[in-house]
């Protein structure tokens, strides 16, 4: 809409003003125009006719805030309701005329329009612009309309008196501590933003109109009763500050006399000054001899969401420097925002919310809280899929499963006999504590004190998602996969001391892997922790897992050359069909005695974990000069593991080659079917250019994945083929 305002009323000049509110020009008390403006400059310092409002004019003003290309060019300046036009009021000294009351309704200073609604308002006065030819235009404009953010209401802007802390002499201290060091923010790009909100601070406005919050703790001042009940809402000119209604009433006497009446503020203090406070009011403040106050004041990290950097942090360091003097913390860690898993903020109009209380009903806090933790660095946001949830699900029941199988293997060890204290209190900590065990024990005790480290570190550099996946890596691929495993040889065999020191070794590990994890899966791990055996009333104020040196570098290494064999025969048998319950023979080539020993004296294991014939598995010393393609019989395969390791499988008679062929050669064909299907979709123009990028991508992805399968089987069709000749040929 386009109204009129008459500038010169001998020659009908009149200056085109455009609005969405047309109610508000009951309320102008200018109009600006930018001082470079041709059009109008020469109007500026002259006055013009508010329409409808009886020939009450108001001066034409300039504002480099007037953005020229915009509308007309022109801007009605309501300081009463409107931020940007109360601004440019101030700056020029304008009248503020409040049309509006707080029912959303016009009021006496709306002359005839008093009494109507905001929007009844609008109607009626459009309808009399056109009645006295004061219309240019109207036409559709589209615009962001603030609404309530509870209600839905349009919100309505109003001048109030309103409550202001002088925010600029807080900002230097703050500002200070970042330079001199006693303040790190965390990543450090973000000291930035701290710094552009605190070199352009403003004053702060802090109070709010709501039922909810702490009071402003001022007391207004009245000679009696009856002036406390004629006061405007309760307001007065004198007023005392102070920490209770008694402390104020003492000053409000002391300053004015006996016999005052006090009326507290009824407004309510903005949500970020009262949570400025909380690093030192939760702990006894303004009482500096409290206990609490003493031991937890000053905090140590303060971790929170970058977008409340300056709502929130800067607050809680301007005012814990200015109320006690002391930085509130040394370290603000910032974290990210949780998104859906197509990187878009959550919001109810996408549809896209996630819940966290459906996803901890289906899937567990712990899982929750571990896929936060570790799915994100410092700063980033992250991009929430609950297929990650789901996947940190079956960690969760795997560390439970594993402490079930541990406790199914103390079944007969009866709680306070010897073994039990036993088990209670051992530790192999000490840098001799790994003597006398066996190479498996060895090494798995070597690697969990390697993880121990590695998390203790990862957490003191506050690197809670390394700190998360090392000791999850550490858990599923070590622990469980493997030693959990290896240690069945031990308690289910004849052994009675093996037995025994392979349920001390899971105890122990297990103690310490729940505490590495008890940060970030602390229900589970707590739970599990009190039903093995342990000392101590609960893991969350037991010590942080520790050691003195007990880590055997070549029991690592020996392990790791053992884990290498396995995987080796595993997947041999695999890629050769042969039936995953049959025992196959089985020959170590060790060129060092060293391991060789080592290794032999882990025989039972190796052939537990690669489901070998533990009676037709040698270990012999390598030969150098021997050629590992060589055959010395039809159908031997020699796998290298590495320089001077190398294991030999008489594969004859374990499957059938032929067959294996056949089968592979129907697997090419299908594979490349589809190899040519994506590369005729990816070589098509119209599909890359407007299809979109996660589908022109996951096309990629499999388009690689097929021509990576076609590769590996068109080598195994070819290892199978020559293998078929060769037992062909020994037939």
């Amino acid at each position: 809409m386009i109204p009129l305002y008459l500038t010169n009323a001998s020659s009908d000049e009149y200056l085109p003003v455009a609005t969405t509110r047309p109610e508000t020009i009951l309320g102008d008390t200018a109009v600006a125009v930018h001082p470079e403006d041709d059009r109008f400059k020469h109007l500026i310092g002259k006055e013009c006719e508010v329409p409808l409002c009886d020939g009450r004019r108001v001066p034409i003003i300039a504002s480099t805030m007037v953005e020229r290309e915009f509308g007309t060019g022109a801007l009605k300046i309501t300081p009463g309701h409107d931020p940007t036009d109360y601004q440019i009021g101030q700056t020029a000294g304008l009248e503020i005329i409040n049309i509006m009351t707080d029912q959303v309704t016009l009021n006496e200073n709306a002359g005839a329009y008093a009494g109507l609604g905001r929007e009844e308002a609008r109607v009626r006065i459009w309808e009399g612009m056109k009645a006295a030819g004061l219309d240019l235009k109207e036409e559709p404009h589209t615009m962001r309309v603030p609404r309530s953010q509870r209600g839905g209401d349009i919100v309505e802007p109003l001048v109030r008196e309103q409550w202001f802390v002088r925010a600029e002499p807080l900002a230097g201290p703050a500002l200070q501590a970042v330079d001199d060091g006693r303040l790190r923010i965390m990543p450090e790009r973000f000291e930035r933003t701290y710094r552009q909100w605190l070199d352009n601070i403003r004053d702060w406005c802090i109070s709010r109109q709501l039922w909810w919050g702490h009071r402003i703790p001022v007391w207004y001042v009245f000679s009696s009763e009856a002036e406390a009940e004629a006061s405007r809402d309760g307001r007065g000119d004198k007023y005392v500050v102070a920490r209770s209604e008694e402390e104020a009433s003492k000053l409000a006497q002391e300053r004015h006399g006996d016999g005052v009446v006090l009326r507290q503020e009824s407004d309510v203090l903005d949500t970020w000054f009262s949570s400025g406070l909380w690093p030192f009011s939760t702990v006894g403040w303004p009482d500096e001899s409290a206990p609490d106050y003493k031991t937890f004041y000053p905090g140590s990290i303060m971790e929170t969401g970058h977008d409340i950097l300056f709502f929130w942090v800067a607050r809680m360091v301007m005012m814990g420097i200015n109320l006690t003097g002391q930085v509130p913390f040394h370290t603000v860690y910032l974290h990210g925002l949780v998104k859906d898993e197509k990187g878009r903020k959550m919001s109810k109009s996408l549809g896209n919310v996630v819940d966290p209380l459906d996803v901890i009903g289906t899937y567990s806090c712990d899982a929750l809280r571990f896929t936060l933790a570790t799915g994100t660095s410092p700063g980033q946001d992250l991009n929430l899929s609950i297929d990650r949830v789901t996947s940190t699900h079956a960690f969760v029941n795997k560390l439970w499963n594993a402490g079930k199988f541990i406790l199914l293997n103390l079944e007969k060890v009866q709680e306070g006999s010897d073994e039990w204290q036993n088990l209670q209190n051992c530790s192999f900590s000490s840098s001799d504590a790994l003597d006398g065990l066996a190479l498996t024990e060895r090494w798995v005790l070597s690697a969990l004190h390697q993880v121990t480290d590695d998390c203790t570190a990862a957490l003191e550099r506050l690197d809670f998602s390394a700190a998360g996946r090392q000791t999850y890596d550490f858990f599923w691929n070590q622990f469980a996969d493997w030693y959990v495993e290896a240690a069945k040889t031990r308690l289910y065999s004849s052994d009675p001391d093996a037995a025994e020191a392979a349920r001390k070794v899971l105890v122990y590990s297990f103690r310490v892997i729940l505490a590495l994890l008890h940060p970030l899966v602390p229900f589970v791990s707590e739970r599990l922790w009190r039903a093995i055996p342990h000392t101590g009333p609960t893991l969350i104020v037991g010590p942080w897992p520790s050691h003195e040196g007990a880590i055997d570098s070549f029991a690592l290494t020996s392990f790791q050359a053992l884990q290498g064999i396995v995987r080796s025969i595993r997947n041999a048998r695999a890629e050769y069909g042969v039936d995953l319950g049959r025992r196959i023979p089985a020959t170590i080539l060790v060129a060092d005695s060293q391991l060789r020993d080592a290794l032999q004296q882990e025989a039972t294991v190796l052939a537990s974990l690669a489901k070998i014939d533990h009676t037709q598995l040698n270990f012999k010393a390598a030969d150098a000069t021997r050629e590992p393609a060589q055959k010395q019989e039809a159908g031997l395969i020699t796998l290298v593991i590495a320089e001077g390791l190398q294991v030999e499988l008489p594969m004859a008679g374990l499957f059938d080659a032929d067959k294996e062929a056949a089968r592979l050669r129907k697997q090419r064909e299908k594979l490349a079917g589809e190899l040519k299907g994506l590369d005729g979709r990816l070589s098509n123009d119209s599909f890359v250019s407007k299809a979109p990028e996660n589908v022109v991508a996951e096309a990629r992805g499999k388009r690689d994945e097929a021509a990576r399968q076609l590769s590996l089987v068109e080598d195994r069709l070819k290892q199978m083929e020559n293998l078929a000749g060769e037992l062909a040929g020994a037939r």
